[in-house]
């Protein structure tokens, strides 16, 4: 199967085509660097896959999200993160950092200063409890490319193998793409090409300090959100024309989140065709896929590669089994019913808060 067999991406080799979705923690340190339990965490689950992709780690002030995330965000937390990607190597497999803005999505409590809630216009997301975000001037959308370089650069500094630009799951990056989020009429906005020019401006500063800054392969994958349920939102339409970008640009894969793997159009339901067939024309082969989305067992697995996904990543099932990768590839029934001992406690607590939504997936706690 081809999930189990070895690859390259970015020059780097890997042992086989899986990699750890990235999911949030919640379980950093106070301080915003990675704990202990968050370490033990990601060594469980390095063992069997070819690479694993963090949590979302901020770039700059402005960019935490979520409670106790860690970050990049200055030098003095590049020995820290280092821990993280040795516990993350220490069994084969290749750490990928994603780098993260969470631009109007940041959780408002962990700001005094409700002006730090910036976006790429002063739209408020159609969610509860949502802050109205102040839209970045020119210079601060110059500085956020830098922050973005910067943080690359650390990463590389930190021992990591590549970088993930999160562009997707409605933050900053998204929201920049996005009609619905972007009503600027300057370089940042208005049409397609405009919209994109941050997203690329990004990708480029990234590219460039990979090639200055990195001794060896380095890999720079991005990840997307193909539509948005806004009215005025990211349609199919729109992603094509993203992924004929990212086909010039200097990424080696692209990465899409989905609820499910195959699923199709959230925005039109008449549409059947699931999304992985319109994403394989746009890319005509030119740029790996990434599926992610309830992909949980060996049929899961085949089915995506007979889809068109190039590689695999998983994320609840994961979490669930720490050794999902390994029983999966000997045939063996994974678990379904979380193990409480290998999870971040805050993680968990929140995880069982919310356990109706799992427990309707067919898992336990």
């Amino acid at each position: 199967m081809k999930a189990f067999e070895s690859a390259k991406l970015g020059g780097i080799a890997l042992k086989n085509r899986l990699a750890m979705a990235p999911m949030t923690t919640y379980s950093g340190n106070e301080d915003l660097t990675p704990s202990k339990e968050e370490l033990d965490y990601y060594e469980r689950r390095s063992k069997d896959v070819g690479m694993v992709i963090t949590a979302a780690i901020s770039v700059n002030r402005h960019a935490q999200a979520f409670p106790r995330q860690i970050t990049l965000k200055d030098d003095t937390f590049v020995e820290p993160v280092s821990e993280l990607v040795r516990t993350i190597k220490r069994h084969g497999a290749k750490a990928i950092a994603q780098l993260h803005h969470g631009g109007r999505m940041n959780d408002p409590s962990l700001y005094e200063n409700k002006d730090d809630i910036v976006s790429a216009s002063a739209v408020k997301a159609p969610r509860k409890g949502a802050p109205t975000p102040r839209a970045m001037d020119v210079s601060e959308i110059e500085a956020t490319i830098e922050d973005f370089k910067a943080a690359t650069l650390r990463a590389i500094r930190a021992g990591f193998d590549g970088v993930e630009l999160h562009g997707a799951n409605t933050y900053l990056l998204q929201q920049f793409f996005s009609p619905h989020s972007n009503i600027r009429s300057d370089a940042y906005g208005g049409t397609l090409k405009n919209r994109l020019r941050f997203i690329g401006a990004i990708i480029d500063g990234v590219s460039e300090t990979i090639e200055n800054h990195s001794e060896r392969p380095f890999i720079l994958g991005y990840r997307f959100s193909p539509e948005e349920i806004e009215e005025d939102g990211i349609t199919m339409q729109h992603t094509k024309e993203l992924m004929k970008f990212m086909k010039e640009t200097p990424v080696h894969y692209v990465h899409a989140s989905l609820q499910h793997y195959n699923q199709s159009s959230i925005r039109d339901e008449r549409n059947k065709t699931p999304l992985v067939v319109e994403l394989r024309e746009a890319l005509d082969g030119k740029k790996p896929l990434m599926a992610s989305g309830n992909i949980r067992t060996r049929e899961d697995l085949r089915h995506a590669e007979k889809v068109g996904y190039d590689f695999f990543a998983v994320g609840l099932a994961l979490l669930v089994d720490s050794n999902w990768a390994d029983k999966v590839e000997k045939g063996v029934t994974p678990n379904t019913t979380f193990e409480k001992d290998t999870l971040p406690a805050p993680l968990y607590e929140r995880m069982k808060k919310n356990r109706k939504r799992f427990e309707e997936k067919g898992y336990s706690f």
